[in-house]
């Protein structure tokens, strides 16, 4: 567990009174949303969980569209209640399907967004609960070495985000993810110009699996590194159109290794 500050425990501690409300006024939830703190009571550090800030995910809104929406490795919904919210005033609401593992997240995104559908599941399972096809695909997936229990269908290395987005390519029409730069494809927070990279392990997914990873709209993320809770992840929003695939076959269960380490282990 994290150590939080005077602040933010005593911020993370209205959060939790909030959260015993029957019903939850729009303010309410962007209060909890900005501080129920995930290093709080969890160990996030060994499972990756670092939840979006609050205004890069209404950025990221802006890429990600709507339609039938599922949120993989979903934490308590940020990225879907941005979503939600963006939609508010539009012809038709999206509809909404989180995927989450830890239950305690789940507990507090039902609370957070009943709009949407909250499946309580590991990442690399969903593949095998025909959920049908989603028009979008939206993650702030774990990053790095992340223990797992199996592989996405083609993507079988370390990095638990390329196994995410492998996933996704399954499941929809396009999909849009919050990832490390370094897994972006491309250069663009925190400088002064947009470039490709030429080499390095987005570029080998890529070409393993035919995807082609985008800039969107263009969000500098670098403006939002203060606002993580216990890491200062440099990211990039990627957005991906996906080809139709055919059904995976259930995916080959991943070696153990008992010397995985988490990107952002020493930061928790």
């Amino acid at each position: 567990m994290a150590k939080l500050t005077k602040a933010q425990a005593k911020a993370h501690g209205q959060a939790v009174e909030i959260l015993q409300q029957d019903v939850l006024s729009w303010d309410d939830r962007e209060f909890v949303y900005r501080n129920w703190n995930e290093g709080a009571n969890h160990a996030n550090g060994a499972a990756g969980a670092f939840f979006t800030p609050f205004d890069l995910a209404f950025d990221f809104a802006i890429d990600a569209g709507g339609g039938r929406v599922i949120d993989l490795c979903a934490g308590i919904g940020m990225l879907s209640y941005a979503i939600n919210c963006r939609s508010r005033f539009a012809e038709a609401m999206p509809e909404l399907v989180c995927v989450e593992r830890n239950y305690d997240y789940v507990e507090v995104g039902k609370k957070l967004l009943p709009e949407a559908k909250w499946i309580h599941a590991d990442v690399l399972d969903v593949l095998e609960m025909e959920l049908g096809r989603f028009d979008t695909a939206i993650s702030n997936p774990p990053f790095g070495n992340i223990k797992r229990s199996k592989n996405a269908p083609r993507y079988t290395g370390k990095d638990f985000e390329f196994h995410v987005v492998d996933i996704a390519a399954h499941l929809a029409d396009h999909g849009t993810f919050i990832l490390p730069q370094g897994s972006s494809g491309f250069f663009y927070s925190g400088r002064q110009n947009y470039c490709r990279q030429t080499e390095g392990k987005a570029i080998k997914f890529q070409e393993l699996t035919g995807l082609h990873f985008d800039a969107g709209c263009g969000v500098d993320t670098s403006c939002f590194l203060n606002e993580w809770k216990g890491v200062s992840p440099l990211c990039e929003i990627v957005c991906v159109e996906f080809p139709i695939i055919e059904p995976p076959e259930i995916a080959p269960a991943a070696p153990a290794n008992d010397n995985q380490l988490t990107l952002f282990g020493e930061a928790a």
